[in-house]
């Protein structure tokens, strides 16, 4: 029965690897994408719908703003569910601006692109920077206590070995 279990897990991590891996090598291809727009054209008739520029100068332009912000969140994202890291929740911090800009390159009625986006995002990114700095602190602490007791571990350890020699 655990035998079974065991190979049905492995299986499923390895499938979900792959899928990883499909969409990592994927994601150049994704970043080009707008290469594909009309340039000074304002729709563009896809197989997805038709694709307006709203307030970008061109659908490539457009395009192009898109598939950059949506590459970057697909690349933080794997990158954060990935990571073994104690670090990792600092990901969230690129994650989320990307997150906001993508909001607002899909929002019609936003003029500028990247301009508040940092500001938006303060709230959450804030309560990150700051568990970062906590746990850095402690990881720091605890590895300066760690690093005394092997020192002394070692010394204690020359001090029996000497003595029987």
């Amino acid at each position: 029965m655990k035998k079974e279990i065991l190979a049905r897990d492995k299986k499923r991590v390895f499938y979900l690897g792959v899928l990883i891996s499909v969409i990592l090598i994927l994601t150049p291809f994704l970043f080009y994408v707008y290469k594909y727009a009309p340039s000074g054209a304002d729709e563009w008739d896809t197989i997805f719908g038709t694709i307006k520029a709203g307030n970008f100068s061109s659908v490539k332009v457009f395009a192009h703003t898109l598939s950059t912000k949506i590459t970057f969140i697909i690349i933080t994202g794997i990158w954060y569910f990935t990571s073994r890291n104690w670090w990792r929740f600092a990901i969230l911090v690129p994650f989320t601006m990307f997150l906001f800009q993508l909001v607002d390159v899909l929002n019609r009625s936003t003029k500028y692109i990247d301009e508040f986006d940092f500001w938006y995002s303060l709230p959450v990114v804030l309560p990150i920077i700051f568990l970062m700095i906590y746990i850095s602190l402690r990881l720091h602490k605890k590895s300066e206590v760690s690093d005394l007791l092997k020192e002394e571990a070692d010394e204690e350890l020359k001090n029996i070995f000497s003595d029987k020699l």
